[in-house]
């Protein structure tokens, strides 16, 4: 009897340290921040290689515009990716904003889509992709008609977000994805895990050079 008890009890043992791993592992393959560091690099890469092809006709790399940032020098990841939704053609006079000016965008902030598990309605674990919104300055679906533009100086952003600021001209609207390296580094930022690249959705509606005065928004 006492044997066997001992049998017993290492069998409960070991049945525990299996369910252990088990859970361990799935846990592992469902958490969306799994190997964070690798898969954004491999996200952006993938992105940087559509901008380089840029078979539409409407993506711009940009190198960014601080000087500071020299250590990345000569890598795909010291410039941003931009995709171009549309631009407004009616402009005489376009002016691109400088560090020091003010200007007034709508933007919505994404980190890279990945894939997690839900039940479907047969109870069945199935994938899903999640693209997580960290944050924003308009709610549903842009309509520049309705969003209400943040007033904002343009070297208030972060290194690769003000780099894209300096190429745009009122009524731009751009998709513009941001190594970590131009962003938050290493160093979670809030909701932001280290590591991260960004995708930003930016609407540029209007730019104030520095000493002209701002205007209420009409």
């Amino acid at each position: 009897m006492k044997k066997y008890l001992e049998y017993l009890v290492c069998l409960v043992c070991l049945v525990g340290l299996a369910c252990l791993a088990s859970c361990s592992e799935e846990e592992q393959e469902y958490d969306p921040y799994y190997n964070w560091p690798a898969r954004n690099a491999a996200w952006y890469e993938q992105i940087a290689d559509s901008a380089r092809k840029n078979a539409d006709g409407k993506w711009l790399m940009l190198k960014s515009l601080q000087q500071s940032q020299s250590y990345n020098s000569g890598s795909v990841t010291d410039s941003i990716c931009v995709h171009i939704i549309s631009q407004d053609a009616t402009l005489a006079n376009p002016v691109s904003p400088k560090w020091n000016d003010t200007i007034r965008i709508s933007y919505r902030g994404w980190l890279m889509p990945t894939t997690y598990k839900v039940n479907d309605d047969n109870e069945q674990l199935v994938d899903s992709v999640m693209q997580e919104v960290f944050d924003q300055s308009y709610y549903g679906p842009f309509d520049p008609e309705k969003a209400l533009p943040r007033l904002s100086a343009v070297s208030l952003f972060v290194d690769g977000f003000h780099t894209a600021l300096q190429y745009m001209v009122a009524g731009d609207n751009w998709l513009v994805y941001i190594p970590y390296q131009l962003a938050y580094g290493t160093t979670a930022h809030g909701t932001i895990p280290g590591y991260s690249t960004l995708l930003f959705h930016i609407h540029m509606a209007a730019v104030y050079p520095s000493g002209s005065g701002v205007p209420d928004w009409q």
